[in-house]
């Protein structure tokens, strides 16, 4: 039976609390398979949900879908370098087809970045053929060490954006403006305050000129990369001999980009916002965003039950209801766990007081409303937009007290040992000060700020600081 006791209390054990929540609101199972989940029905439709709006406005922005092979020759991999050896400890090989050994390793896609140069070679010719701007859904595999349900998992799901384009600034402006869509997307869709930036060059992914991230700061003050999107230029080009015809009818390498979020933003929604009683969503991310609980079964109560569903669903609110032969309180926990916003509750008492109950999911609260000149879809839509806005400001507030300053070291030691979250802090620039502070309980650079900075010298070495930089631990 879907209940609160079956879950750990968030503030005794965050980890375990985390597994709860996933298990208890069917989210995803562990697989007879090492490191790899099954993503069950409640949660990939929480990834269809991601996926339809960030695919709109993929395409609002001008890209299309394809769809590249799982598998890439070893020789194809290592024409980049960087690439190779950042991906290594990651790569699974196949090295057999069927009883006959391969002439050549195949390696399982960590990333696709070969595959759409080898693609882009055969296919741009002239300044005519850009720019391409490709995305594609697919799943990937990374052998991770170590691993949990939706944050790291060796096989996971994701979507890879691959743009190529005649200039520098047309590939520098598509690198902005898709970390701008993932920003979008955590602050308007998942009500997850995020902070972009750039990543340092230690921490840049591999290849790339530069790297863009959106990151957001988790309940227990934890640090989640959400969102990342590259700039290439004409590294990747060069590597696979991928040549254009520019206007001046001269031959030259054109500028790439690649950007990608996954599954991971399902652990960041559970960790931001979820509860000791289980899942807790915003209205703009749940798949089911209304749920109708008839008490009783007289023809008044029924009646009403379809009438409100039918009106709420004219007006795209996802509404259902539960006639299951459960009882009432069975379906409001399930309710509950599962993280529906609205519960509706509708009894032959409740219409003999003329009125219905609302239940909140992210506070619990109970509001008797009066059923005299009640507009159900106004009343509900109106709610459903304070849930969400509510939702953004409390973990916002979340953020903002788990946000530090520090100008030496001991702050930095002091921070991490007493409360963990994000920590402003100044750097010189040298790789060296960031592997001092990561022997820190593994404290990383999270990105570089455009901000005004608060110290003018390194929070490691004191010297004459050149980065503003929000540091923290990370999943």
């Amino acid at each position: 039976m879907p209940t609160n006791k079956a879950i750990t209390k968030r503030d005794n054990d965050f980890a375990k609390w985390y597994t709860d929540v996933v298990k208890a609101a069917h989210l995803a199972d562990y697989s007879s398979v090492k490191g790899c989940i099954v993503i069950e029905p409640n949660g990939y439709a929480i990834w269809e949900k991601m996926q339809s709006i960030l695919d709109k406005e993929f395409k609002r922005l001008g890209h299309v879908n394809c769809q590249m092979p799982l598998l890439i020759p070893e020789s194809l991999l290592e024409k980049e370098s960087d690439l190779v050896n950042g991906f290594a400890p990651e790569v699974a090989w196949v090295t057999e087809g069927g009883e006959k050994k391969l002439e050549e390793r195949l390696c399982i896609r960590p990333t696709s970045e070969t595959l759409f140069c080898d693609y882009y070679k055969t296919h741009i010719t002239s300044h005519r053929d850009l720019p391409k701007l490709y995305n594609q859904w697919c799943n990937v595999l990374r052998w991770e060490k170590e691993t949990r349900p939706f944050l790291r998992s060796r096989e996971f799901l994701w979507q890879e954006g691959h743009t190529i384009h005649a200039t520098k600034e047309e590939a520098e402006k598509e690198t902005t403006q898709m970390m701008d869509v993932y920003h979008w997307f955590h602050n308007e869709i998942l009500a997850i305050p995020s902070i972009k930036g750039k990543k340092t060059e230690k921490e840049k992914f591999a290849g790339a000129e530069y790297t863009l991230t959106n990151e957001a700061l988790m309940y227990n003050g934890v640090a989640l990369q959400s969102g990342t999107s590259h700039y290439f230029g004409q590294k990747f080009s060069k590597a696979y001999n991928v040549k254009f015809t520019n206007k001046e009818n001269k031959e030259e390498y054109p500028y790439q980009t690649s950007w990608g979020t996954t599954t991971r933003m399902i652990g960041g929604l559970i960790m931001v916002h979820s509860d000791d009683y289980g899942l807790v969503l915003p209205p703009r991310i749940a798949p089911k965003q209304v749920v109708i609980i008839p008490i009783g079964k007289s023809e008044k109560v029924i009646d009403l039950a379809k009438s409100y569903q039918e009106k709420l669903q004219s007006e795209g609110i996802v509404t259902y209801i539960d006639n299951t032969e459960k009882s009432p309180g069975f379906k409001f926990a399930e309710a509950e766990v599962n993280g529906i916003p609205i519960r509706i509750e509708v009894g032959e008492r409740d219409l003999e007081e003329n009125k219905i109950t609302f239940v909140r999911r992210d506070t619990r609260e109970k509001i008797n409303v009066s059923l005299n000149n009640l507009d159900i879809k106004s009343y509900t839509k109106s709610l459903l937009e304070t849930i969400q806005k509510d939702m953004y400001n409390k973990a916002l507030k979340r953020r903002e007290e788990l946000t530090f300053e520090a100008h030496n070291l001991k702050d930095i030691e002091r921070i991490l040992n007493t409360k963990p979250g994000f920590i402003k802090g100044m750097w010189c620039g040298d790789e060296k000060c960031e592997e001092k502070i990561k022997e820190i309980k593994g404290c990383k650079s999270r990105c570089i700020l455009e901000e005004e900075p608060i110290d003018s010298v390194c929070v490691c070495c004191g010297k004459k600081a050149k980065h503003f930089v929000i540091w923290g631990i990370q999943y």
